[in-house]
């Protein structure tokens, strides 16, 4: 009798320890990405450090929504988003769960993660992009655009064209330039890009690339991996565009071009929070850069790893410098941007 008991006590203890082990080969991930190119990058990882991972897809804010609904009942392990603007937001609503890792510290740049605190950072950047000015060079000399400052500049009046000022890319932006210039001067320049607008903001970065090409307006922003996407089309309208305009990566001279991120952060009620790090490591591989990046266009973040995306190279995506500006920094200025563009009527 002793015997059986004994075996079912073992088998039991067996039966949890495999339990347990299958649970720590599981991640759970919620992201914003959804790129074809990841599928690949998923499979590498899965066959390489045995963890399967479990997918939901949705936009930025649909994840937010979800984890705040699920609140610590959450299988969430790790959250993709993209821009640094998201990402802070998400924080500032206590979902992210601090974490460390040494092999990120040394691969990711401290700029483009979120501010280190004692227990370790909350989010970080795992591909980059620019934010360029674009403009029609037959009513705009490059030299006009040499900088974002510019763009409130009187001989500009009645060209500049952006999407909402509230939007996530502008939000950043915007914060970085306030950053930089202080509040007070920060706010008079939003004000004087509004008052040389060509017209109320509206619509996406490509919509503001074809307004510059169709003479709606003269000079526009926009992310680079916009404008990678339609040197890359096939279709006769797109090459068109991208015939009628040229690309600026601004203030090259000084304070070098605003990039953003796509990132990370382990979920506040991770179960896998191992697993979760395990994963971030491994998209700063340069194995991994190369789909994270790629896949939409992007800059790898990682130390070391270089541009191979001819699209972005042909604008000069490999040789411009970058902003230094530490994000997480900027993330703090984001509330109080809003409120300024709210007094200059920034729609």
């Amino acid at each position: 009798m002793k015997k059986f008991a004994c075996l079912s006590l073992f088998l039991a203890a067996s039966a949890t320890a495999l339990n347990t082990q299958a649970q720590d080969k599981v991640l759970n991930l919620y992201s914003a990405r959804h790129y074809q190119t990841d599928e690949a990058m998923y499979e590498t990882f899965t066959r390489t450090k045995g963890i399967k991972i479990n997918r939901v897809d949705a936009d930025d804010a649909g994840i937010v929504a979800r984890l705040k609904a699920e609140g610590a009942a959450s299988p969430a392990d790790v959250i993709l988003l993209v821009d640094a603007a998201r990402l802070a937001s998400a924080d500032s609503q206590g979902l992210f769960l601090p974490f460390k890792s040494a092999k990120l510290d040394a691969t990711i740049p401290a700029n483009l993660r979120a501010t280190a605190t004692a227990d370790g950072v909350t989010w970080t950047g795992f591909s980059t992009r620019a934010r360029v000015i674009v403009y029609d060079p037959l009513r705009v000399k490059a030299s006009d655009v040499a900088t974002y400052e510019q763009l409130a500049a009187p001989q500009l009046k009645g060209m500049v064209c952006t999407r909402s000022g509230s939007h996530p890319y502008n939000l950043s932006l915007f914060s970085t330039v306030v950053e930089r210039m202080g509040d007070a001067k920060g706010e008079a320049w939003l004000k004087g890009v509004v008052d040389n607008m060509a017209r109320a903001p509206k619509g996406g970065d490509t919509d503001q690339v074809r307004a510059v090409a169709s003479g709606e307006c003269g000079v526009a922003l926009t992310n680079t991996y916009y404008l990678a996407r339609l040197i890359k089309s096939t279709k006769p309208e797109d090459r068109a565009v991208m015939e009628k305009v040229k690309v600026v990566f601004p203030n090259q001279g000084t304070s070098g071009t605003h990039v953003n991120i796509a990132g990370a952060a382990v979920a506040k009620h991770a179960k896998n929070k191992d697993n979760a790090i395990a994963f971030m490591e491994f998209l700063s591989s340069a194995y991994a850069q190369d789909y994270f990046a790629n896949g939409n266009n992007e800059f790898p973040a990682a130390k070391g790893v270089k541009v191979e995306n001819a699209a972005l190279k042909s604008m000069g995506g490999d040789t411009f410098k970058a902003e230094q500006i530490p994000l997480g920094s900027v993330a703090k200025n984001m509330v109080k941007v809003q409120q300024m563009l709210d007094r200059v009527g920034y729609k």
